[in-house]
């Protein structure tokens, strides 16, 4: 199976003794259909078979749940380590003796602002209920945590938070943004704004020497560098903490409270169901290959707005989907919400006051020869509204975006380029290295032949370029035929053919 699950969380029930102004699963009473104690022992045995290393044991809110101690010691017998994430009103030494005897790694409590701000969103009294359970926590074996959801009354509260949870011995304090989804529809004027992701950003920076680890959600971030620096202390062990892409039906899993499975609990709707434990067995449902689809099968492609176009966008693929969801209506769209389109739309901005065509031209050449192909690809689109015909920006908008990882933008660029100048080597190297990474290698070695027709003793970049590609194709004797083409026609490509049989060398052994 190309998939293995690491980590789940598992709405245990939807029961809850609070009514949170921002609960995104709009919890009250438990439902009807809640596993009993016996098929939650079955699936937590079932969880351990499928070899997760931790899950999440939350609702509603699960201590409510009876039997929790019961849940959460067959999932340690199964070698799952379980945390909990608990609004913590009914926290006392009973229930912190059953997480120690259970062995909970992780006991995370919501903690939504200061006294005044926290009690508005949740409950009176649940502030100071919270404090006496991190003092609790702080002899035990349980390790405390603290989750904050940010919205407009609490972002400023920030550094005020930190301070009380490095008092009271927290050592872990997760952040995620508060959705528009359950009750929290109800108030969009708490929902902050895309470019406050950056305060939260700047704040968890500005807390790296300080005694507690942030961990940014999800649904904060992308490619960012302060971020990064965040994510490096808060996952030390890990090469690289860049995102990704969603772990969802990859890596992880959610569980409702009625045994059926989706990819993450936070997208509720039903078409991201994937079956039932009480029909399917787990590790049938995970093991199913039509299963999970919209995350495993998701490419930038499918991406809108600046996600489609983006650098990063075939690896971060949008960041958070239920970001994308419960802000756009669909998790095909840009996340308006991330780090990185933030800024590239601050760039749009300034864009709009250029409209002077050899300014902009400028600009575009400088940003290309910079590497910054970003900016460079949105300088080239305004250039060429401008003047759609200049073959010079239509072979750079072809580079750029061959270089974004566009590569029908690409090949659009190029063919019209083309029409213009047929007989450029360059463009019609370009448009055979479009075509090739689309797929389609024999019509690009046509254009790819062509140019190295073209090339000479001062431009040899097309026989670099086709043997590379050929390469990647696993065409090695192809490859090769092409070296010596080059080498028998231009002795001084021997130094670049060398390095080429090199790493044809390195891929057969």
């Amino acid at each position: 199976m190309k998939y293995k699950p690491i980590t789940a969380v598992w709405e245990i029930t939807m029961a809850c003794n609070m009514r949170c102004k921002h609960c995104g699963s709009s919890c009250k009473e438990p439902l009807p259909d809640e596993l009993s104690t016996e098929e939650a022992v079955k699936l937590a045995r079932d969880i351990g078979d499928l070899g997760l290393k931790w899950i999440t044991l939350s609702g509603g809110e699960p201590l409510v749940r009876r039997d929790w101690p019961i849940i959460a010691q067959e999932l340690t017998d199964n070698g799952v380590i379980p945390n909990m994430i608990t609004n913590g009103w009914l926290f006392n030494e009973e229930i912190l003796k059953n997480a120690e005897k259970a062995e909970i790694g992780t006991m995370a409590i919501s903690l939504d602002g200061l006294k005044e701000t926290h009690d508005y969103m949740r409950m009176n009294g649940s502030y100071d209920r919270i404090m006496n359970a991190f003092e609790l926590m702080q002899d035990s074996n349980v390790t405390a945590g603290a989750i904050t959801t940010i919205h407009n009354k609490n972002i400023n509260e920030l550094e005020e938070i930190k301070n009380i949870l490095i008092d009271k011995g927290v050592k872990l304090w997760q952040m995620q943004i508060g959705l528009p989804m359950g009750n929290f529809v109800n108030h969009p004027e708490m929902i902050i704004r895309p470019e406050d992701v950056n305060k939260v950003i700047n704040f968890a920076h500005d807390s790296l020497n300080d005694d507690i680890i942030i961990f940014p959600a999800d649904c904060i971030g992308y490619y960012n560098l302060k971020e990064l620096e965040v994510r490096r202390k808060a996952y030390p062990d890990e090469y690289d903490v860049k995102w990704k892409g969603c772990t969802a039906g990859k890596r992880s899993f959610g569980i409702l409270h009625n045994g059926e499975i989706l990819g993450c609990t936070s997208i509720r709707d039903r078409e991201y169901i994937e079956g039932s434990i009480r029909e399917t067995p787990l590790r049938e449902i995970w093991e199913n290959e039509n299963n999970f689809s919209w995350s495993r099968s998701i490419d930038k492609s499918k991406l809108g707005g600046l996600c489609n176009e983006c650098i990063y966008g075939h690896v971060c693929l949008g960041g958070c989907p239920n970001t994308r969801l419960t802000m756009n209506g669909t998790i095909y769209s840009e996340n308006n919400y991330c780090s990185y389109v933030v800024a590239m739309k601050g760039a749009l901005k300034w864009l709009d006051d250029i409209n002077e065509f050899d300014t902009l031209k400028n600009m575009a050449v400088n940003f290309t020869r910079a590497g910054d192909y970003q900016v460079a690809g949105m300088i080239l689109d305004k250039s060429l509204s401008i003047n759609p015909d200049d073959t010079e920006l239509l072979s750079y908008q072809g580079f750029v975006s061959f270089m974004l990882g566009n590569y029908e933008k690409s090949k659009i660029a190029n063919e019209k380029a083309l029409s213009i100048a047929p007989d450029d080597a360059y463009i019609n190297k370009g448009m055979g290295l479009s075509l090739s990474k689309l797929g389609k290698l024999d019509e690009g070695m046509n254009y790819l032949n062509k140019a190295m027709d073209l090339a000479n003793e001062n431009y040899l970049d097309p026989y670099y370029d086709t043997a590379v590609t050929l390469i990647e194709y696993g065409k090695y004797s192809d490859a090769l035929q092409v070296i010596k083409k080059a080498t028998d026609k231009y002795p001084q490509f021997e130094p670049t053919a060398q390095s080429l049989r090199n790493m044809i060398r390195g891929i057969k052994q």
